[in-house]
């Protein structure tokens, strides 16, 4: 059933896991693209400017996510804290804790955590895949939504992981970072997870033209029609 749909695009305004200045500017350059799906950092933008953002891309009918890069639980439940009042639908990454999961729940957030043992900034991913697996189950019975998963940050084989977690947990998951060209595209679909974000490769023209252009070649490739 899961290779039967199409991975949704999450359009991230981000380079080297970081919201980038101009992400309102990028936003309404690109709003009228395929992409349904689009999120931002938890740093280095105000709280104001966020709300800003994520107002906008509501007023567009876009669902939003925000992706945080941190691993302790004060800095977790200060993203969901984040997340909560610029009025986000998703919050991505953090290392799980039972605080920001009850946060989440409370406040109508859908959580998505990392899993393994992420570090640095921007994130490598250390762990096995079975220890993966395992820990998200864990947490699926914890009552997460789905999780996020740092699928080309892993110092082990990428594509193994990616593939194994997808068919093996069943809860949405997340293919976030560096997939910056087509063969990794191409290897996205054929893992079939629910979603996989793009950031620094737009930004860096990795899939030529504008940003806007680019978001289209990437849907047109995931739907087939390339």
């Amino acid at each position: 059933m899961k290779k039967e749909r199409v991975p949704e695009l999450v359009v991230m305004l981000t380079h080297d896991d970081m919201t980038v200045d101009n992400a309102i500017e990028v936003f309404q350059a690109c709003k009228h693209s395929q992409a349904q799906c689009w999120g931002f950092k938890e740093h280095p933008l105000p709280a104001q400017h966020l709300k800003r953002l994520c107002s906008m891309m509501k007023e567009s009918g876009k669902t939003v996510f925000l992706e945080v890069v941190a691993y302790t639980e004060e800095e977790g439940l200060s993203g969901a804290r984040l997340a909560a009042e610029v009025g986000c639908d998703f919050l991505m990454g953090t290392t799980y804790f039972d605080s920001i999961n009850r946060f989440c729940k409370a406040h109508g957030l859908r959580y998505m955590p990392f899993v393994g043992q992420p570090v640095g900034r921007p994130s490598v991913l250390n762990g096995t895949i079975e220890g993966m697996v395992a820990e998200a189950r864990s947490l699926l019975a914890k009552g997460v939504y789905g999780f996020d998963l740092l699928g080309y940050r892993f110092v082990g084989d990428a594509v193994a992981l990616n593939a194994e977690f997808v068919s093996s947990v069943d809860a949405p998951v997340c293919l976030a970072g560096s997939i910056d060209g087509f063969q990794r595209l191409g290897e996205v679909r054929q893992a079939a997870p629910w979603a996989f974000t793009i950031g620094s490769a737009f930004f860096d023209n990795k899939f030529g033209g504008t940003i806007s252009e680019q978001i289209n070649k990437v849907c047109n490739f995931m739907s087939g029609e390339v």
